[in-house]
């Protein structure tokens, strides 16, 4: 012990090195005492050198070593049998009271004839670093905030629009008319409208006007009496009632009939409705916010919905643009939903190979984001890595990897060409192109923009068999 002590108190390297090193260092001989401190062990810890020599470092209160807390005496450590502790985040005790994260390595120091002369450790605080982190966290949920709303996710212009105007028409009781392609996200629009507003307090009732007969959406919104018709075997409220002093959110409303236009257009009106069976009036305080993927306006043209109940209707209109107008929003949700995944079934997708990005990117989406999310939830099954590959994706995707291929090829067939595909096509393009189409004849036909008897008569000339080989 004397000797690596000396050593330490006499090497003028050895004090230079220890000092010029930003990370705490501190020495321990054969006996757990202390017996070099470097400076930044000083501020680390607010225990001057004079403070800690001759000490063991127990009185540190080492949150981790070896999986376990720092035991009360140095022979019970474990260091000499590790040998090692390899970087470990954990905690410290300051002299002040107050814990600090760190991350510590510890060896073994030997003589050339293995002998133990003592034990090293290297301290690194990680307060900077802890608080950077947090600072990123909280940057990122802000970031979260600004390109989300109650579960709408979009950074691109015309969704922050589509925020915009989310809090515009929050702000007043106005009625909402939401337009959007299946799958856009209305439902949620028309929640998030109800979540900041007024009467979010209050319940907010959900009609698919589409999913019901006329008979059965006139009970459903207006209630009915008992005996009002057969199996009306007591009073029941109707939706109108039940969002009393909330809303009332009616999706499809375009698929309502000319009986229930006139029905709700009175209680728009009046402000008040009346059950089935009964002539008693009953007030209703409530907000409309309605939705729709048919356009409104060319259903009014068309006759098959009233003017007047449209104007009603849309005195405050949001668009839900649909997915393939801000592919942009792709990533961030794909992200939102594999977390979603990822919570449901206990998996640690980190998200999409570029392979697989590209293709989602490529693809035209009609299903819209609900579509999309019905695609990563398919991808979850068969994904058995890290990243959701091409080969998990749905077979509607896949393909448009097939269809770029055949484009390629017929480029590369017909470049430069003017001439009809058959006087340059040989059989083994027209192979190729058979191939790629699952030997289809009548695909490789709308392929080729020819007619199918050209493609019987090539496979004909070039001796192609009428059924896929068998490779």
């Amino acid at each position: 012990m004397q000797n690596i002590f000396w050593e330490i108190q006499q090497n003028e390297f050895v004090q230079i090195l220890m000092e010029a090193i930003g990370d705490g260092i501190f020495v321990l001989d054969t006996y757990g005492h202390i017996i070099a401190w470097n400076n930044s062990m000083e501020k680390i810890t607010g225990y001057k050198s004079w403070e800690v020599m001759g000490r063991d470092c127990t009185f540190l209160r080492f949150s981790q070593c070896f999986g376990k807390k720092c035991p009360e005496g140095f022979a019970d450590c474990g260091i000499y049998e590790h040998g090692k502790v390899e970087s470990t985040e954990c905690l410290l005790h300051h002299k002040h009271g107050h814990t600090v994260s760190i991350t510590k390595n510890a060896r073994v120091i030997r003589k050339k004839n293995r002998s133990v002369i003592g034990v090293v450790e290297v301290v690194t605080d990680l307060t900077e670093l802890k608080n950077t982190r947090l600072k990123m966290e909280e940057a990122t949920r802000r970031l979260g905030e600004l390109n989300s709303m109650h579960g709408i996710i979009g950074k691109t212009p015309i969704m922050q629009n589509v925020f915009s105007f989310i809090k515009a028409s929050a702000a007043s009781d106005a009625t909402i008319l939401i337009q959007g392609e299946s799958g856009t996200g209305k439902e949620l629009v028309a929640n998030a409208i109800h979540s900041i507003g007024e009467r979010r307090k209050m319940p907010m009732v959900t009609v698919n006007c589409s999913a019901l007969s006329e008979t059965l959406l006139e009970s459903e919104l207006f209630g009915h009496v008992k005996g009002a018709f057969t199996g009306a075997n007591r009073d029941r409220k109707g939706r109108f009632e039940e969002a009393d002093g909330g809303t009332l959110f009616l999706d499809e409303i375009g698929d309502i009939s000319p009986y229930i236009q006139v029905k709700m257009l009175r209680a728009l009106q009046q402000k008040e409705i009346e059950r089935v069976g009964e002539s008693r009036k009953r007030k209703i305080d409530i907000r409309i916010i309605t939705a729709s993927n048919k356009n409104l306006s060319d259903l009014v043209k068309d006759g098959r919905f009233r003017e007047d109940l449209y104007y009603r209707l849309k005195v405050f209109t949001i668009h839900v643009p649909p997915l393939r107008d801000r592919k942009q929003d792709i990533p961030l949700l794909l992200n939102h939903f594999i977390a979603i995944n990822n919570k449901h079934t206990g998996n640690n997708v980190r998200g999409v190979s570029q392979s697989a990005m590209k293709l989602m990117m490529e693809y035209h989406w009609p299903g819209n984001v609900r579509e999309l999310g019905n695609a990563i939830e398919h991808a979850f099954v068969l994904c058995s890595g890290r990243k959701i590959d091409i080969s998990d994706l749905p077979g509607v995707i896949k393909r448009i990897k097939d269809s770029t291929l055949k484009s390629k090829t017929f480029e590369k067939i017909n470049k430069g060409k003017k001439s009809s595909p058959g006087k340059e096509l040989s059989g083994q393009q027209l192979t190729d192109i058979l191939y790629q189409c699952g030997w289809n004849k009548a695909e490789a036909a709308r392929f080729l923009g020819v007619s199918r008897a050209f493609i019987w008569k090539y496979m004909k000339k070039w001796n192609i068999p009428l059924k896929r080989p068998e490779n």
